[in-house]
């Protein structure tokens, strides 16, 4: 159900970024070459969703083409085509993280999604009066909104862990606030708003050290980086479809087989079931137990070819482009009059988010969408982090695989031009 990239093959096994391979990627995301105002487009907002690759488009395609049906509850060929379409995703989602079991991978509609059936599910089975929920000041509203439910509903205590001045961890504070009542650790691998990589398996290790479970928000890290949930002995690890330039409404939770076991459905209704009566039901094996309803079928079907892409890219290719423009931007954009980076962690990937005196971010997005650059202004859904840095809202631009140079370039002169237009 795939087409065949046209990547170069020396993509996928060296770190030799050459202007030739990025040019050659870029041909493989039709909406790169749309004009916008006139203008060529510089597409400078992937952390809100990545462009997605032709043969992401042709799977959605070819599976409503020839594979449209129900799943799991079919007997007709279309069904049994559909299913297995289904649970081979599955299965190479499990491979992507290297999840010890596809069963351990649940299907949600995104990672907002993941965390709060972790937090509803784990969290009404284990927190209650006296335990404490642990995350970090640099969160997205995503995972501080469902531990405050949790902590409503449960009366357990949520503590945050403070960040510096440029945007990193409080380790210290982080340590000192881990004790016997943590229950659990969430936190995000790569901030949203401000880039920075967190140290997921030294936080894993600390928290497991006094009993606690760990949930890593993976949404901004897993189409930069490569994540072996095994390799970092994390409970919990949620991603998001449309950021793996994969499509919307589809997410990913990995779970430890003994703690999905452990944890009570959060959904009720078809196919979560093994058998219902009026009296009372009992609910059906891992992973469907979490998987109540028709689920994103396509979704899947085009989330696994999105993955098949990244594997052929490579993440060893990915990270050195990433990086490389990274450090070009950071120079190019501090260069500018007036603007300010916010969140310059030692350890940052994929995000610059800044200021520009005495223009508020949304006139800064308004003038460079007219030079055909499109980036992220507002709080991000992190609106801690921007009252920590005394900010109303920041612009942003992030950054993927297709990424150029050239894209910077038309930000940077739009960026000259909006300090023309508000001087």
């Amino acid at each position: 159900m795939a087409t065949t990239c046209t990547v170069p093959a020396t993509t996928a096994t060296t770190a030799a970024v050459t202007p030739y391979a990025v040019a050659l990627l870029r041909e493989e995301f039709p909406i790169l070459s749309e004009r916008i105002h006139g203008k060529r487009l510089a597409y400078l907002d992937n952390a809100a969703t990545t462009q997605k690759p032709r043969e992401v488009l042709a799977a959605i395609a070819a599976y409503y083409e020839t594979a449209n049906a129900n799943v799991h509850r079919g007997v007709h060929l279309l069904s049994e085509r559909a299913t297995a379409a289904f649970e081979d995703a599955r299965v190479e989602v499990a491979a992507f993280f290297h999840a010890a079991q596809p069963h351990e991978i649940v299907f949600t509609r995104n990672a907002t999604e993941s965390i709060n059936l972790v937090a509803h599910s784990w969290g009404g089975a284990n927190l209650s009066a006296g335990d404490e929920v642990l995350i970090s000041a640099m969160e997205h509203h995503s995972n501080i909104v469902p531990w405050q439910m949790a902590c409503a509903r449960t009366g357990a205590q949520l503590r945050v862990v403070p960040i510096d001045d440029r945007g990193a961890l409080d380790l210290e504070a982080f340590r000192r606030l881990l004790g016997p009542r943590t229950k659990i650790v969430a936190m995000s691998h790569l901030s949203n708003a401000l880039g920075t990589v967190n140290p997921v398996a030294e936080i894993i290790a600390a928290a497991h050290a006094v009993g606690a479970v760990v949930l890593v928000d993976g949404a901004q890290a897993a189409y930069h980086m490569a994540v072996d949930v095994q390799a970092l002995d994390v409970d919990f690890y949620v991603a998001t479809g449309h950021k793996l330039y994969g499509p919307t409404g589809m997410g990913v939770l990995y779970g430890k087989t003994a703690l999905l076991e452990a944890m009570p459905p959060f959904l009720g209704g078809g196919d979560m079931i093994a058998s219902v009566t009026f009296e009372q039901s009992t609910w059906n094996v891992l992973p469907y137990k979490f998987e109540a309803g028709t689920p994103h079928i396509e979704g899947a079907v085009a989330l696994a070819a999105a993955l098949r892409f990244i594997q052929r890219v490579g993440f060893t290719w990915i990270g050195a482009h990433e990086a490389a423009l990274l450090a070009y931007a950071t120079e190019a954009v501090q260069a500018v009059p007036g603007v300010r980076l916010v969140g310059t962690a030692p350890v940052k990937a994929s995000i610059l988010s800044f200021v520009m005196d005495g223009v508020h971010p949304h006139d800064i997005g308004t003038v460079v969408d007219r030079a055909g650059v499109a980036i992220r202004t507002g709080h991000h859904c992190a609106q801690p982090v921007m009252a920590r840095f005394g900010v109303p809202a920041t612009a942003r631009a992030s950054l993927a695989m297709y990424n150029t140079r050239e894209d910077i370039d038309q930000l940077v002169a739009a960026l000259h031009e909006t300090r023309k237009v508000f001087a």
